[in-house]
């Protein structure tokens, strides 16, 4: 079979099993040989002499059509601290690191990997995994704009943890040599065999060196199993007479009017029908209960999500689902300017996820709400995420060496992987290069998140005092205090 290649006209992949393929020496020479237009030297660049646009008026931009309500409690998220700032500034690195140099291999890429967008969550065999989890923005890329945007959020993070400088170098050499030897060792696998690797708690837990990192992943795997469906049942929902409500919490969680509520209720009937059909007949034997908008992420606040609640035959048979609004990966301008590939966001996201993940929920699906596009997803199955904050500099060099091997699973899966090993070959060249380039661009999200404050204090950017206090932040609108 052919890479992956992208049809311009409407992002379906075309493939022959007529055609013979590059050979796979041929793929790998052919990587080495793109270090002459583009050296691996050139990964350490983080700016380029271009005018580049301001960080807080692309953030302004990508508030529109989100809800107006919502985007205070954004800012609130972003403010606190550059590592909040850098997790809801895709489009910002997006727009960064489509003008660095770069190889033009292009496999689907995640959009936003940075380093809180892996975590754990139950396969459909009731397993506990850990992959990438976050697939707003996924989209054909290039390889290096997710390793970046990766390595810029471990160096972020480990200032933010108390790491010194050469700690914070030691997680991204960590990442990128973890990076480089999975995709050398994919890359000599047959294309069908490296599509089911794949890494669950148990081995992560069992394979980690690092004492410190392995409570810690205990720990988060133990709070993941238990974020199910039925448990949550206590926490979001109560007894309303005979009949189970989800509970409000404004402005986080609050509930619908009837018309809402009935075109939220008829796009999940439609969302039915894009389903594999067992999963489809398994959804079928459930009714819909309730249904609540509920605020989530960083990146999605302000962007429209709902929760709906399904019951089967018994109260304690249950099924949380999450319909999420979908909109153009911040990476599609770069990659196609205006035309979009995919006439369904949703769907998009979907497919993408599907593609970068080696098992993903089966209830995925897609479906439109007012001409706007949402993804549809289990909202409770065993998702968690490893505290950031619980690591110290060694348990993060350690982690950071699982999450650089998880995204060279993910674009592996898709095309290139032979490419991108002849291209970084074996040493250390690319890791060093990409020290510099993280380093460089945490100093750039320190300025950039130094602006946002400086914006908030000025009144350009709406602030909501609560969430503020709830991310922890020392930082208050129009004071003199820092974040």
């Amino acid at each position: 079979m052919t890479p992956h290649v992208v049809d311009g006209a409407n992002g379906e992949d075309y493939v022959s099993l007529r055609r013979r393929p590059m050979s796979r020496e041929e793929r790998f020479a052919f990587g080495k040989s793109l270090r002459q237009r583009v050296s691996r030297a050139d990964l350490a660049i983080h700016t380029t002499d271009r005018s580049r646009p301001d960080p807080v008026a692309l953030i302004q931009t990508s508030h529109l059509g989100r809800v107006t309500s919502l985007i205070p409690i954004r800012v609130a998220r972003m403010v606190g601290s550059p590592y909040g700032f850098l997790r809801g500034s895709a489009v910002v690195m997006a727009d960064d690191v489509a003008n660095l140099p770069a190889t033009g291999i292009t496999p689907v890429v995640a959009g936003d990997a940075h380093l809180g967008n892996f975590g754990f969550y139950a396969s459909p065999e009731g397993e506990l995994v850990i992959d990438i989890n976050d697939f707003d923005e996924a989209h054909p890329g290039g390889w290096e704009w997710d390793l970046r945007r990766l390595v810029a959020s471990i160096w972020v993070a480990g200032r933010e943890n108390g790491a010194g400088e050469d700690r914070c170098a030691e997680a991204v050499i960590s990442c990128v040599t973890a990076y480089r030897d999975q995709v050398w060792k994919l890359a000599r696998q047959p294309l069908l065999s490296r599509s089911y690797a794949r890494l669950d708690a148990d081995r992560l837990s069992a394979t980690t060196s690092d004492v410190r990192l392995r409570e810690v992943i205990k720990r988060s795997a133990r709070k993941a199993r238990a974020r199910t469906s039925d448990r949550a049942l206590p926490r979001f929902t109560r007894e309303d007479g005979q009949t189970r409500r989800i509970v409000e919490e404004p402005p986080l969680i609050t509930r619908l009017d009837e018309t809402e509520y009935a075109v939220v209720a008829a796009g999940l009937d439609d969302y039915l029908a894009t389903l594999a059909p067992h999963w489809r007949r398994v959804l079928g034997g459930y009714h819909l209960v309730d249904i609540a908008h509920k605020v989530v992420g960083v990146g999605s606040v302000g962007l429209r999500a709902y929760v709906a609640l399904l019951e089967g035959s018994s109260p304690s048979d249950v099924v949380f689902l999450q319909l999420k609004q979908a909109r153009r990966s911040v990476l599609a301008p770069y990659v196609h300017g205006e035309k979009a590939w995919h006439e369904h966001q949703g769907h998009r996201v979907v497919e993408y996820q599907q593609a970068l993940q080696t098992v993903s929920d089966p209830l995925l699906g897609w479906t439109t709400l007012d001409a706007r596009h949402y993804y549809v997803r289990q909202f409770r199955n065993s998702k968690g995420t490893v505290p950031l904050d619980a690591m110290d500099a060694a348990a993060l060099i350690a982690y950071a060496g699982v999450v650089g091997n998880l995204l060279a699973k993910g674009h592996a899966r898709t095309s290139g992987a032979s490419m991108i090993a002849g291209y970084l070959g074996r040493s250390d060249a690319a890791a060093l290069a990409l020290v510099d380039f993280a380093r460089g661009y945490a100093d750039q999200t320190e300025a950039d998140h130094a602006a946002l404050v400086a914006a908030v204090r000025r009144g350009d950017l709406p602030c909501d005092p609560a969430a503020l206090e709830a991310s922890g932040s020392a930082f208050r609108p129009g004071t003199g205090s820092t974040p």
